[in-house]
């Protein structure tokens, strides 16, 4: 229960923060560097995929061997593959 708590009192004073950089922006004539930085950190962290899951719990997930054989094949196909004759 205690680390639920932490985690979500880190995450709403990341979003105070973040909001405070973003309104001095828009608000404030003499915003900044500083609060650019926070408004572009915050912006950027929220393109990371929080919701991943290990690739051996992913449904359907294709593991190296498969893409080494997907490969394979595809350089077959297209003449490049290991007994193709150079041309």
């Amino acid at each position: 229960m205690a680390g639920r708590t932490a985690r979500w009192g880190v995450a709403l004073a990341l979003g105070a923060l973040w909001w405070w950089g973003v309104l001095r922006l828009v608000l404030a004539p003499d915003a900044g560097v500083l609060e650019g930085a926070v408004a572009i950190g915050g912006w950027g962290l929220s393109l990371l995929p929080v919701h991943c899951v290990p690739k051996a719990r992913a449904v359907g997930a294709a593991g190296s061997d498969q893409w080494a054989r997907a490969w394979r094949r595809w350089q077959a196909v297209r003449g490049r593959g290991r007994g193709a004759q150079p041309g």
